[in-house]
Order: structure tokens, then C-alpha cells, then sequence
């Protein structure tokens, strides 16, 4: 493809590079100065959900307090 043609439809040529996975050649004067091609297959970034099953314990109640409730100065009046 002329470098003139793709400056002037340059969006719509990354689209078609996109949607048909084919590179396009861009030439100068007959002569290739560059190649629009599709992006590599990037890895997908795992879920981070999850991420730290089984690699803690939990002891005792997830719900009881910290500290027993006798050592609360709120509650000592």
C-alpha cells in the first residue's frame, strides 16, 4: 500500500490489520519502509480473586472479637 493511501485511511487500515490478523505492507516511492501487522497474543492477566487460597490459615473465630469483651473500657460502666 502507497504511504499516501495509508496516511489518508491510516485508522481504517489498523481496523482491517485488527479484524483480518493480515499485515499490511507500506511502501515509498515502490520501496517498503514499514509493515502494520496484529497484535501478538497477550497472555491473560490471571483474576485476582482467589489469588490467595490455600496459602493461609485461619485460627479461630473470623467473626469474635480481638480481645475479650471484659477488657472493653466501653463496657465498664
Amino acid at each position: 500500500m502507497a504511504i499516501s493511501k495509508f496516511k489518508a485511511t491510516c485508522l481504517a487500515v489498523l481496523e482491517r490489520v485488527r479484524k483480518t490478523k493480515k499485515p499490511i505492507l507500506v511502501t515509498r516511492f515502490g520501496e517498503p519502509i514499514a509493515e502494520a501487522v496484529p497484535p501478538s497474543v497477550r497472555a491473560r492477566r490471571p483474576n485476582w480473586m482467589g489469588s490467595m487460597a490455600e496459602r493461609m490459615e485461619i485460627l479461630g473465630g473470623i467473626v469474635a472479637p480481638a480481645v475479650d469483651e471484659r477488657d472493653w473500657e466501653a463496657l465498664q460502666d
